[in-house]
Parts: C-alpha cells; sequence; structure tokens
C-alpha cells in the first residue's frame, strides 16, 4: 500500500514533532547551562575580562531561547520529511551538533577551559556546517532557520577567543584555581 498523507495529516505530523522537539531542545539547553553554572552569577565568569565584543549578559539568555525554538522547528521539518534520502544523516547530525553544543557550557563555565572551550567551538562551527548542507538536502526552510545559529556560534568562536586572548591566566588548564590567577588589566 503505497496512500500519501494528505497536506492535513503532513501539517498534523510536523505539529506534533515541533510540541515535543521545540520544548525539548529549549529543556536541554536550559539545563546544560543550569548544569554549569553559566553566566554573570559565576564567579570565575565575573572575574574574567570582558572583551569590548562581549554584549550584555541578558542577551545570551533571549538569543539562545530563539535560537533553540528554530532549532527545534528545523529538526521537526526534517523528521517529517519521510522519504529524503538525506534524512537520517541529517538527524544524526543534528544530534551530533546538539551534544556538542551542550557541552560547550560545562568545559567553558564548569571547568573553566577557555581554550578547550575555543576547539570545541571550532568543532561545532564545522558540525553546525554540515547539519545546515545536510538540513538543504531535506527541506531547504529547515537549512534557512538554522543560520541565525550558525551565525550565533560562529560569533561565540570570535568572543571565546577574544577572552582566552584577555585572560590568558584563567585558563583551567594552567592548574590550581582560575579565578585566583586572572590578571586585570
Amino acid at each position: 500500500m503505497s496512500e500519501l498523507a494528505s497536506p492535513g495529516q503532513l501539517r498534523a505530523s510536523f505539529a506534533r514533532w515541533a510540541l515535543v522537539l521545540v520544548p525539548g531542545i529549549l529543556m536541554l539547553g536550559f539545563l546544560s547551562g543550569a548544569a554549569a553554572s553559566s553566566g554573570p552569577t559565576n564567579p570565575w565568569f565575573a572575574s574574567l575580562v570582558k572583551p569590548s565584543l562581549f554584549p550584555p549578559p541578558a542577551t545570551f539568555g533571549i538569543v539562545w531561547s530563539i535560537l533553540y525554538v528554530l532549532m527545534g522547528l528545523a529538526l521537526a521539518l526534517v523528521v517529517t520529511a519521510r522519504g529524503a534520502s538525506a534524512r537520517k544523516a541529517a538527524v544524526t547530525m543534528f544530534a551530533v551538533q546538539l551534544l556538542l553544543n551542550l557541552a560547550w557550557s560545562p568545559v567553558f563555565f564548569g571547568l573553566h577551559q577557555i581554550k578547550a572551550g575555543l576547539i570545541l567551538l571550532g568543532v561545532i562551527d564545522l558540525a553546525v556546517i554540515v547539519t545546515v548542507l545536510l538540513f538543504y538536502k531535506v527541506r531547504p526552510l529547515a537549512a534557512l532557520l538554522l543560520l541565525p545559529y550558525l551565525a550565533w556560534v560562529l560569533f561565540a568562536t570570535v568572543l571565546n577567543w577574544q577572552f582566552l586572548d584577555a585572560n590568558p591566566g584563567a585558563d583551567g588548564t594552567s592548574g590550581g584555581d582560575p579565578a585566583a590567577t586572572v590578571e586585570f588589566k
């Protein structure tokens, strides 16, 4: 039997997936940040010299919330593209880049590893580019929904590099209490 789904059935399938994926991705992002004590209240982070490019702290929560919603919607579009040849690879690559993304806060904020965070962001950048390309093969709109995310992680990479440059003694790899070794300028 090879019946095609009606447009109404396809919309309902997308809506069901979106209702699961959007809150799920938002929750994972929140839990990753909370587990790592990320943000301006983290004592180690508060002691770092902030680069001039660093936006107001409230920006991060707003931007990440919007990006996680867009990511969930993009993934729902791809998951519901039954029969698309690149669908499985696209969903797998999305999961890989999301896991890398969720690992960044614990590495940077939790372990105080600025350099490792920068390396991780380089890998995330590449993983998101591959994800965008795979999503484009499945549903071009899904790829477009990921472009703000790609722009933000590229910005985060530059920002992370500036943190490393401005705080050479604060990287957790130097040993001891990183907050105690920060050089204030």
